[in-house]
Parts: C-alpha cells; structure tokens; sequence
C-alpha cells in the first residue's frame, strides 16, 4: 500500500503532488484504469498482439533510419 506522510511546513498540495508521483510510479492507478472494466481473454490478447506488432514496426523503423 503507497502512502506518504506529512512533512512539517509542508502544505496539502505539495503533499498531494507526492502522493500523485508516488502512485504513478507504483503503476497502482495505471493497474485500476485496466481492472475497471472486464477484459475478455480474447480482446486482451488482441490488445497484446497489436502493442507487440507496434513495437516490432517500431524497431524496424529505428533500424532502417541508422542506414539511410
């Protein structure tokens, strides 16, 4: 569980600030936007397929702009 404690002088939007850093390094709210709603196996692979598709075009394309 991601918290942060208060530090002296320190004023609630500054320790919200944190709070929100802390949390988006953890990966807890990137976790929650995907758990909302249901995934089918089936779109979760689709969704699986196509980022590694990008990735694969995207290294290729990283790779042709060394040479030209």
């Amino acid at each position: 569980m991601s918290g942060v404690k208060r530090k002296d002088g320190e004023t609630f939007e500054e320790m919200l600030k944190r709070f929100k850093k802390v949390i988006t390094k953890d990966g807890i709210l990137q976790e929650y936007k995907k758990r909302q709603f249901y995934e089918k196996p089936s779109e979760r692979r689709k969704k699986e397929m196509a980022a590694a598709r990008r990735r694969l075009l995207r290294r290729l394309r990283k790779e042709q702009q060394k040479y030209a």
